[in-house]
């Protein structure tokens, strides 16, 4: 009887479904929310320039620094500090 009370704790603790398998799934449960959170986030950032570079509404500023950004010009009135 001993053994067996033995064996069902040991699977109550270290088994598929046991309590640390539980505090595993928590963990990651939580690291999936924070990524996912993260990730939400980017899209969000993504979905604003998207909107800003648009046919319906053109951010000028932010079109300025993107051509400047890709192509790698300034202007003739501009300091670069380094």
């Amino acid at each position: 009887m001993l053994l067996l009370g033995l064996y069902f704790a040991f699977a109550a603790v270290q088994g598929p479904s046991g309590i640390l398998r539980q505090v595993q799934l928590t963990a990651d449960t939580a690291d999936l929310v924070a990524q996912r959170d993260g990730l939400t986030a980017q899209v969000a950032q993504m979905r604003n320039l998207t909107r800003r570079l648009s046919d319906d509404y053109l951010d000028l500023d932010l079109l300025d620094e993107r051509a400047r950004d890709v192509l790698g010009l300034i202007r003739a009135d501009e300091l670069i500090l380094p």
